[in-house]
């Protein structure tokens, strides 16, 4: 499971650098994986100090550091 976790960390990452500042329910949408999974990736990268999570407007955005 770390192995599929990590695989996503990359795809999210990839993603952010495409379309900064960009809201976690529009990403889950276009990555098309399960959410559950994207959001362990999105762990991932925040505590590899890789992603700013902010709040905008009630929507979580992300955006690589």
């Amino acid at each position: 499971m770390i192995h599929e976790i990590g695989e996503m960390a990359g795809r999210v990452w990839f993603y952010l650098k495409e379309h900064p500042d960009t809201a976690t329910s529009k990403m889950l949408k276009e990555l098309k994986a399960p959410k559950a999974r994207v959001q362990q990736a999105i762990g991932w990268l925040a505590r590899e100090d890789k992603i700013v999570i902010e709040s905008v407007k009630g929507d979580e955005t992300l955006r690589l550091k």
